[in-house]
């Protein structure tokens, strides 16, 4: 299975399996036995398929399930865990997702158009945005620029909610202009998909599937410019992370993490190296924590509909 219609309906039938395939291994508490030193795979508990990722200062990482919108929180330093919120339902999805600075978990619903705010400390729902509905995939997020912002994998919008945001202020749509290569209209073609700070935190980096390319977003207007990029790809670009000026572009049908050099306005960049490892199965988002680059395995390809399939997150090199 390759290329962004064939993820896409990978997705509608893990949704479609809403909480049957999470009978059973699910329970409140899973919990990895401690190790000697920091594990290098964080295994994921069956019935869970992660995709995105936000890891806390502290080093507890935070990831979401596709299959219905549960929460997973792990310690990195010693792989305990624990479902930090359950399924949130038929059709429910939690893909990229980020934490703020009030302690809560930005969260991207999917398919549902839906975006979350979970207490990051006992994962309760604190208030529930539809950002969009119809055809629609709110895809990742990031926290800067006055708030959140979130992509639509089917509509060029960015979906923004201002910092402090509580229940009663909803998302704005911002569409994205300029340079940007329009996503075609029905739900059968990937645009906008992981998304970041400039080093300089004035704008915004979007990947855009469709287009191949990255963009540099102006939050005032949404006018998009496209990054020329020395060197490197950001084809199947899925998740970004900007730490200092490098740039990681996990790239989820490739296998791998292209790493570039930005300048501290996000204009230009220039290919540094790509990591691969043997242990990377779909990836799809990353967090930079200690030095480490941690990475998360969606594993597309795998059986989601068995109860028992389960996932990871690997750490490696940064």
């Amino acid at each position: 299975m390759t290329g962004p219609l064939g993820r896409r309906s990978f997705l509608g039938a893990a949704a479609a399996l809403g909480g049957a395939a999470l009978v059973g291994p699910l329970a409140p508490l899973a919990q990895a036995l401690p190790t000697a030193s920091r594990p290098d795979t964080l295994p994921i508990p069956p019935g869970f398929q992660p995709e995105g990722i936000a890891v806390s200062p502290g080093g507890f990482a935070y990831t979401g399930s596709l299959i219905d919108g549960a929460i997973y929180r792990v310690d990195l330093a010693t792989g305990a865990g624990l479902i930090l919120t359950g399924g949130q339902g038929p059709g429910a999805m939690s893909v990229g997702l980020k934490l703020d600075g009030h302690g809560r978990l930005l969260v991207a619903g999917g398919g549902d158009g839906r975006i979350r705010v979970v207490h990051a400390g006992d994962g309760r729902v604190l208030a529930t945005h539809q950002a969009a509905t119809g055809t629609t995939f709110v895809n990742d997020v990031v926290v800067g620029c006055g708030g959140a912002w979130f992509t639509d994998s089917f509509n060029d919008v960015l979906y923004f909610l201002p910092a402090g945001s509580g229940s009663g202020q909803a998302p704005r749509a911002v569409a994205l202009t300029g340079d940007w290569v329009p996503t075609p209209p029905g739900g059968q073609v990937w645009g906008s998909n992981g998304i970041e700070r400039t080093p300089d935190g004035r704008a915004l980096l979007v990947v855009n599937d469709n287009a191949q390319a990255l963009f540099r977003v102006d939050p005032r207007t949404g006018a998009a410019a496209r990054v020329p990029l020395d060197g490197g790809s950001v084809a199947n670009g899925d998740g970004l992370v900007v730490h200092g000026r490098t740039l990681y572009v996990v790239r989820n049908w490739d296998y791998a993490v292209d790493v570039f050099t930005l300048s501290a306005d996000g204009r230009r960049g220039r290919f540094v190296k790509r990591i691969t490892d043997p242990r990377f199965d779909e990836p799809t988002t990353a967090a930079v924590h200690g030095g480490r680059l941690y990475v998360v395995n969606a594993a597309f390809d795998s059986d989601w509909s068995n109860p028992a399939t389960a996932s990871t997150i690997v750490s490696c090199p940064s």
